[in-house]
């Protein structure tokens, strides 16, 4: 198990990390579905703590196997196996997201969680043994992931004998995620992993484009869950067709940048880059889920209101329009969605709910996915006017009579 080279040309997804890939699509329908359940009971507040909690739990996971096999996908046997080992925790932990969405009960995600683990641990305990140049980045993984992963169970005992409320809480919870981000920044101290630039935004894009399948997936429940009155009302297809046009234009503006390049000229960015996407990722399926509401309420009644759920709509549009925004920035020179744009769009988004009550649910999703549409317009004419200037800029110009 040597490290692969960071300028391996055509390097590309293998099989086997698409493989892997689907299942999360499970446990991200998982983790939306129970929201979508909150919100449409009127609890989406409640509900979306352990929506946050459970997703990052998912998306850590997913994060921790992509850059491992960036440096390390070696493909024989060995390797194959102990990624099976990691699937099968992953959907472990998405058989208990009904569990521990609606009951705090984390028992199953907290195995499904271990068993995930342990494979990445057997990896980088793998990687250490055969790579000697990196033997110690690689054992220092090990010990790192391993201990936080003994935080987490300990977490849950505690929580189960009742002793000590406050480390089985939230508290608790945001200093294990805090240690969890701080171990690949300690551990590459001394010498970083060979990831490959074009490989990890590949990875994030198919990435993005599985949460944005989701949502038409979310969408698609809320449309059965109309269609159960056997009619089809006028908002039901505003809904419908308006939450297409919004996941369209979210995917139109995330591959306007084509990140690998920036990557690979800023590699010390790399972890804030990264890091960044959990608001992409986290926003993209929470979205989901308050389309899936908005498209089932317009069939029968819910016990939401008209603004929770156009809110439920509007924040999740709105934070991954910034996150997206300050994530580019990071890989590119100029950026390619205008600051003042994003902030226009972003302030018209959240302030549409407001009018819900008068306007309706459905005129409100018409109302996001438009103002998402006039971004990705402008950031187009904006593009294509500075390719022009600078076309205008370099062309050589003409020697006057005079000067000849």
């Amino acid at each position: 198990m040597s490290a692969r080279p960071i300028d391996e040309p055509h390097r590309t997804s293998s099989p086997l990390e698409l493989l892997f890939d689907l299942t999360f699509v499970v446990a991200v329908a998982s983790v939306t579905a129970q929201l979508a359940h909150s919100i449409a009971g009127g609890h989406g507040l409640a509900g979306l703590v352990p929506f946050l909690q459970v997703f990052f739990a998912i998306w850590w996971a997913w994060m921790n196997f992509t850059w491992f096999a960036s440096s390390y996908d070696t493909d024989d046997v060995a390797y194959r196996l102990l990624t099976m080992v990691q699937m099968a925790g992953v959907l472990t932990l998405a058989a208990g997201v009904p569990a521990a969405t609606g009951h705090a009960d984390y028992r199953i995600v907290t195995l499904g969680y271990v068993i995930m683990r342990i494979g990445l641990v057997a990896q980088w305990l793998r990687a250490g043994l055969e790579d000697r140049a990196r033997r110690r980045t690689a054992l220092r993984y090990a010990a790192c992931i391993s201990l936080v992963t003994l935080g987490w169970v300990l977490r849950f005992l505690i929580a189960e004998t009742g002793a000590f409320p406050w480390f089985s809480g939230l508290p608790s919870f945001i200093i294990l995620d805090v240690l969890e981000l701080a171990v690949p920044l300690w551990a590459e101290r001394t010498r970083a992993t060979n990831w490959h630039p074009h490989h990890i935004a590949e990875r994030y894009g198919l990435f993005t484009i599985i949460l944005l399948g989701e949502s038409v997936l979310a969408a698609s429940r809320g449309v059965e869950g109309a269609l159960e009155t056997g009619e089809i009302r006028a908002p039901l297809v505003v809904i419908a067709g308006c939450g297409l046009v919004l996941l369209f234009a979210l995917w139109w503006l995330y591959f306007l940048v084509e990140a690998g390049e920036g990557l690979s000229d800023r590699r010390h960015r790399s972890y804030l880059w990264g890091y960044g996407h959990y608001g992409i990722f986290a926003a993209l399926a929470a979205l989901g889920a308050g389309l899936e509401v908005a498209v089932e309420q317009s069939g029968h009644g819910v016990a939401a209101s008209p603004s929770a759920l156009g809110y439920a709509v509007a924040i999740p549009a709105g934070l991954y329009l910034v996150a997206l925004w300050a994530v580019h920035a990071l890989v590119t020179t100029e950026p390619v969605i205008h600051p003042a744009a994003v902030l226009g769009c972003v302030t018209l988004i959240l302030s549409l709910p407001l009018a819900t009550p008068r306007i309706g649910v459905a005129a409100v999703v018409a109302a996001i996915a438009a103002g998402c549409v006039l971004l990705v317009a402008v950031t187009i004419m904006t593009a294509a006017v500075g390719a022009r200037a600078g076309a205008r800029r370099q062309a050589p110009q003409p020697v006057s009579s005079g000067e000849s």
